[in-house]
């Protein structure tokens, strides 16, 4: 590809030293600003089609924000050239629908594993090889959600790709595979419902760097079905916020490590 002879990677625009080893994905190219501004000295270094990033300082250390837009495909390819350019560290910041009837609106829902009910996955991994958060990411989002005392929740979310599958089952041709399996996931405590982490997670795996997730929860169809309150929430600085302590959190743990 001519963009690969240049050094620029082909879809988000960047070259390697444009960003830091730590990378925050949301998948609105809107909320990269937003995040940014918890950077110190951030600059715009890339943007192109949904991809645009910033890069700034951490503590002293350099880190990135990077979007994705939405659903499996276009994340896997912003994290295999975020790889390429020289990340390993990554936090997906969005938004879910909660699932859980314990999973209300403004919450935050910190993934350990993600249902792999989408296709981008599949063309990594076998179906039987789970989609399975960092350790050391998951524990840094929870330690930060009860250091902000935010009301915090961690388990699996269900991902996939139809965003209109979730929300109208019933008018698709599938309708019976679709709700049938929804109730499974409720039945087996699935916490909330997204777009992106399991693709992010297995191709994590694949490529051996740490990901991990967070998101807002806008509202919580399962609750609106049983009469409970569920107003819908949409300010995301909340796991914005979490997950930039996160990140604080990961980069002293690891320069602590390199020190011992």
């Amino acid at each position: 590809m001519k963009y690969a002879e240049e050094g620029l990677q082909y879809h988000i625009g960047v070259r390697s030293g444009d960003v830091g080893k730590y990378v925050i994905l949301p998948g609105d190219p809107k909320r990269c600003e937003k995040i940014a501004k918890h950077f110190d000295d951030a600059k715009l270094v890339a943007d192109s089609r949904e991809f645009v990033t910033y890069t700034g300082y951490l503590d002293g250390v350099k880190v990135s924000v990077t979007s994705t837009g939405i659903g499996g495909p276009s994340a896997s390819i912003a994290m295999e050239e975020l790889v390429k350019a020289g990340a390993d560290t990554f936090i997906r910041v969005g938004t879910c629908g909660g699932m859980d009837l314990d999973v209300q609106s403004g919450d935050v829902v910190i993934a350990t594993g993600a249902i792999r009910m989408e296709g981008t996955s599949k063309e990594y991994a076998p179906i039987e090889y789970p989609a399975v958060a960092n350790i050391e990411v998951v524990n840094a989002l929870i330690d930060s959600a009860k250091d902000l005392n935010f009301r915090y929740h961690a388990g699996v979310v269900e991902c996939k790709d139809s965003f209109y599958g979730q929300h109208e089952p019933e008018k698709m041709p599938v309708n019976y595979e679709l709700q049938s399996k929804w109730n499974a996931w409720l039945r087996l405590g699935c916490k909330a419902s997204e777009m992106e982490s399991a693709a992010l997670f297995i191709v994590g795996s694949y490529l051996r760097v740490r990901v991990g997730s967070v998101f807002l929860v806008v509202a919580n169809q399962e609750r609106e079905k049983q009469g409970l309150s569920n107003e819908v929430v949409h300010d995301t600085e909340i796991a914005i916020t979490n997950a930039v302590l996160a990140l604080r959190k990961l980069i002293k743990e690891d320069g602590n490590s390199k020190k011992s």
